[in-house]
């Protein structure tokens, strides 16, 4: 057989895989709309409205740790339709809760299937290339993306029209009707040969890490959290900030679709630099772009302003998250793509549950999110501290041509 990474049959697998994570994603995204209809029909704080959303990334995060050892184990076809039919359900739950309470348990049991869309499959695409694995990660990861751009804009005809219980009942179809049918295509996996070391090496694989395989997982997860708490401020509360600024939901749900586009813009440019820097460059760039667009925020409060922020910062941040499977894939053993991956996605997701309530905490303190984005420029410089600490021991060797394989 002829050798499967980088060819024809991987890039239209990394397309079905692209549509997968589109519509699977918008479990992580549904809340961030209905959030201000949310917090009126219930009639509590802009941090007890924030719980379901916490909720999510705490079930995201779970998710991707187990389901990434599950795709490891028994292949990602199944592994998607168990979480698209597991998600439906949960968005049924949601829509008939009573309670802020019962939709954050909801929101929960939809984070965790939401989270087989991103670093799971994430995960099974970086295992089909070798030479465009930069990029094809990128692609994949841009889904999560594309599904937030997209689905708040689509979604907000149905909450204006219905209210936000009828949003859930329309994705608790759409997701579990379209899912479901495109993970078959996604049966087919790579014989033992192409999973071996040499197959599956890195160009951008380091001459030496001073670090146990476990402390430096531990290293990214803790990177992760940080710069995604950062991160979670203007995504998560950007709705928000919009009505307390007056400008109404709506404008909020087009800033943030902007923001995720600028985001998507950002993964595939990353994904390029990947290719060409490695992973650890490209999550270096992507962190400082980012702290710079927090302070740009700021200044900032006129609606002009805040729509050119906010697509800065969509193209400052969003290669960031997909950089750390690259280096998972990079310096560690491709067998334990799925839960290695899994377990430092987790830690970002964990960072965005985290960084989301504390950011509506110190609204409720404060009475405004100012303190809020200069919490995350903080958390953003102990992430960057972390990745130039990885850098400057491990000496990555930088681009070498990969021996060819022998037939699988």
């Amino acid at each position: 057989m002829t050798d499967p990474l980088d060819s024809r049959y991987a890039w239209a697998r990394l397309g079905l895989s692209l549509a997968i994570a589109t519509i699977g994603n918008v479990g992580m995204w549904s809340i961030v709309v209905v959030m201000p209809a949310v917090q009126a029909e219930f009639g509590i704080g802009r941090g007890g409205a924030s719980l379901p959303y916490t909720l999510t990334m705490l079930g995201f995060a779970l998710g991707n740790l187990l389901i990434g050892r599950a795709v490891d184990r028994h292949g990602v076809s199944k592994v998607l339709a168990a979480a698209a039919l597991g998600s439906g359900a949960g968005y049924l739950l949601a829509a008939a809760s009573p309670s802020i309470a019962l939709l954050a348990l909801a929101q929960f049991v939809i984070g965790l299937g939401t989270a087989a869309f991103f670093g799971p499959l994430i995960a099974d695409i970086s295992l089909w290339f070798r030479r465009r694995r930069g990029i094809a990660v990128a692609i994949a990861a841009s889904g999560n993306y594309l599904s937030g751009a997209i689905w708040p804009v689509l979604l907000a005809g149905v909450l204006a029209g219905q209210g936000w219980r009828a949003v859930y009942l329309v994705l608790a179809v759409l997701v579990a009707g379209a899912v479901v049918p495109l993970s078959l295509t996604l049966r087919r996996r790579l014989h033992a040969n192409w999973m071996g070391a040499e197959a599956q090496a890195s160009p951008f694989a380091p001459r030496r890490v001073p670090y146990s395989p476990r402390l430096l997982v531990w290293m990214l997860a803790a990177a992760g959290v940080a710069c995604c708490v950062a991160m979670s401020m203007p995504q998560v509360h950007i709705v928000a900030y919009c009505v307390d600024l007056g400008y109404g939901p709506a404008v909020g749900a087009e800033m943030l679709s902007l923001m995720l586009m600028g985001g998507v813009v950002s993964r595939l440019v990353s994904g390029f630099i990947a290719d060409r820097l490695g992973g650890v460059m490209t999550l270096i760039i992507g962190s400082v772009l980012q702290m710079l667009a927090l302070i740009l925020y700021l200044p900032s409060d006129g609606l002009a302003a805040l729509y050119v922020v906010s697509l800065v910062f969509g193209l400052a941040q969003g290669g960031i998250v997909p950089a750390y499977a690259i280096i998972v894939r990079e310096y560690l053993p491709a067998r334990e793509a799925g839960a290695r991956v899994g377990f430092v996605i987790m830690a970002t997701i964990l960072g965005m549950a985290l960084g989301g309530w504390m950011s509506g905490w110190i609204h409720d303190m404060t009475g405004s999110y100012a303190l809020a984005f200069a919490n995350g420029i903080v958390w953003n410089g102990v992430n960057i501290a972390i990745i130039l600490l990885i850098l400057l021991r491990s000496r990555p060797a930088g681009p070498h041509a990969v021996a060819p394989q022998g037939t699988a």
